[in-house]
């Protein structure tokens, strides 16, 4: 095996590492490996490193961060024995895209704020992707997304596109909404007036600037801790 080991080793030996493991007298688990195998594999990964920021935990950071990247390292290699793309590909695309999403930096557009900068990494994104409708930009939202935060994701772009949804209307769309949930029949009724009261309340969390999917995750935080309560109280 063609591999020096070392006291230090940086993403070139990572790299190494993964073709060994994938080739014919590697790992017999990492060669049966595809992109669709460890799809949940990369997601719990980044849940995790999610997990190490909340929990504030600088080492923990440090090992999930490293697990994101084996996962990135993982996929590339799978296209890379294919003859599709490798590794260095997609460090090119995305220094390429940093560089033309911050003409600020990198040209000589001048910005006031942050909030132009935004709009001009929206405007700058919807071009290079070829997207000549707003309708484009919704569709382009990624339909993988934990689904309050692709709610709030397809609203915020919908009021770019000059959509008038404000706390008032979205309160008022969450009242009818239960009112067709509880006056539904049948179930797919019940369902679709439920998801439509969902997505009226990510609508509402966007207009009343608070982030939908940390709203749902504190307040989940809250029941456990009042579950606890009872459960310790004898009251269940």
């Amino acid at each position: 095996m063609d591999f020096v080991f070392k006291e230090s080793y940086d993403i070139n030996d990572l790299l190494r590492i993964m073709e060994i493991l994938r080739s014919e007298n590697g790992c017999p688990w990492d060669k049966e490996q595809d992109h669709k195998s460890i799809r949940k594999d990369f997601l719990e990964e980044v849940y995790e490193v999610c997990e190490a920021i909340d929990l504030e935990d600088s080492d923990l950071l440090k090992e999930e961060l490293g697990d994101v990247l084996l996962q990135v390292v993982f996929h590339a290699r799978i296209e890379e024995e294919q003859g599709r793309f490798c590794f260095g590909d997609s460090v090119n695309d995305v220094c390429r895209k940093l560089i033309i999403r911050h003409p600020h930096v990198f040209g000589e557009v001048k910005v006031a704020d942050s909030s132009e900068v935004l709009k001009n990494w929206n405007d700058i994104k919807q071009k290079t992707k070829g997207q000549l409708t707003y309708t484009e930009t919704l569709r382009s939202v990624c339909k993988a997304l934990p689904s309050l935060m692709r709610a709030q994701k397809l609203s915020k772009r919908a009021v770019r596109a000059g959509m008038n949804v404000n706390a008032d209307m979205a309160a008022e769309r969450i009242s009818e909404e239960l009112k067709r949930v509880r006056a539904a029949a049948a179930p797919e009724e019940r369902e679709r007036a439920l998801g439509d009261m969902l997505f009226a309340a990510a609508e509402l969390a966007g207009a009343l600037g608070c982030d939908a999917e940390e709203a749902l995750t504190k307040a989940s935080d809250r029941f456990t801790d009042r579950f606890e309560d009872l459960e310790k109280n004898g009251m269940l």
